[in-house]
């Protein structure tokens, strides 16, 4: 093994630890006074290295999601009252934002503006379904 590869080898490695713990790649960079250009080849031309960073990221985003939720409950027994409607608004199903949509239908038909309304609103309530015209069939069935 040449000497460069060596060398190499251990500024990826160097890289991947850095990742775990500041999962911030131009942070990285400018510690180890790596390229974003070089780290961004060297992903593309070695795949395990690009799988390790990957991994390194998600382990650093971890770390960083634990410190976060560690000061928000810290601030949440300081008795900061925003700290406490931000973990019950996105912790706690009865306090989460919702959206409720009312009308009135005077013939008992929908226009097609509403019918197509309520298919974008079932597509965004559930991308994934493919059913999602089938339900806005079921519920214009239930309107008439």
């Amino acid at each position: 093994m040449k000497k460069d590869d060596t060398k190499q080898k251990k500024q990826k490695e160097m890289f991947t630890e850095q990742l775990k713990k500041t999962p911030i790649v131009q942070i990285v960079c400018e510690r180890l006074e790596i390229g974003r250009t070089t780290y961004y080849r060297w992903k593309r031309q070695d795949v395990k290295f690009s799988e390790e960073c990957n991994k390194a990221m998600e382990e650093g985003c971890a770390l960083i999601n634990d410190i976060a939720e560690s000061q928000l409950i810290s601030a949440m027994k300081d008795n900061n009252l925003t700290a406490v409607m931000y973990w019950l608004n996105h912790r706690h199903n009865i306090y989460k934002n919702k959206l409720e949509v009312t009308t009135k239908i005077s013939d008992g038909k929908l226009s097609p503006e509403q019918e197509a309304d309520i298919n974008k609103a079932e597509k965004l309530l559930m991308p994934n379904s493919d059913s999602g015209e089938k339900r806005g069939q079921n519920a214009k069935k239930k309107i008439k």
